[in-house]
């Protein structure tokens, strides 16, 4: 008999109790997911995620004490094991956002994104991967777009990419997954995979968060128009 699997530990970090408890009752519904503890401030979630060791931090952005980005910062650069860090966020708060992701959060959900699809995004990141919710990636991440602040080595570093390497960074920012990536480019999914492992290495980026981030700041891929509704 196989080994039963391991639940994700999960742990919430938000000021307002309501959200908590009602995150609470979605996450414990699925056999695979643990809801280890609350918190209801950023140190509060930092002094925890060293206590109980999460898997993955539901991390809300506005809290006392200390807000959910330097919380964040504070986590992914804090000492092993570090959890991935999925920020709990709404449209109207695009700035913060941005600032999430440069300080390493593997991803975003929304405040009001259904039961399914905040699962989901626990388990991807669970899972070592990334998420930018293609409905939302547009509206969020080529907002901040705009206002870039480009590292002084970038030209160098994109200079270390090949061609191919180059183009999967700009697919990645485009929001296609690694399978939408090998039908674009008639290769196999293994292929695109090694692709983005190398992307990441050279830039030294964490995760497709960060290298999409990497993408729109740099300048490899402009900011569109969103389509009309």
């Amino acid at each position: 008999m196989s080994e039963p699997r391991l639940a994700i530990r999960v742990l919430l970090a938000d000021d307002q109790e309501l959200v908590r408890s009602g995150l609470r009752l979605i996450l414990e519904r699925q056999p695979d997911v643990e809801v280890v503890g609350e918190a209801r401030d950023g140190l509060e979630a930092i002094a925890l995620a060293s206590e109980l060791r999460p898997a993955v931090v539901l991390m809300d952005i506005r809290m006392p004490r200390l807000d959910g980005i330097e919380a964040t910062r504070r986590l992914v650069h804090g000492p092993e094991p570090r959890p991935a860090v999925l920020i709990l966020t709404t449209f109207d708060l695009d700035e913060y956002v941005h600032e999430s992701l440069r300080a390493g959060a593997a991803g975003f959900v929304l405040k009001d994104c259904t039961p399914d699809e905040l699962v989901r995004a626990v388990r991807v990141v669970a899972a070592g991967d990334a998420l930018l919710a293609p409905s939302v990636t547009r509206r969020l991440i080529e907002e901040f777009a705009r206002r870039p602040v480009p590292r002084p080595d970038a030209a160098f570093m994109l200079a270390m990419l090949t061609d191919r390497e180059r183009e999967v960074l700009t697919l990645i920012a485009r929001g296609l997954s690694n399978v939408e990536i090998a039908e674009e480019l008639v290769v196999s999914e293994p292929t695109v995979k090694t692709h983005v492992g190398h992307v990441l290495a050279k830039l030294d980026l964490r995760n497709r968060v960060q290298a999409v981030v990497y993408a729109y700041d740099h300048g490899l891929v402009a900011p569109s128009p969103s389509p009309p509704v």
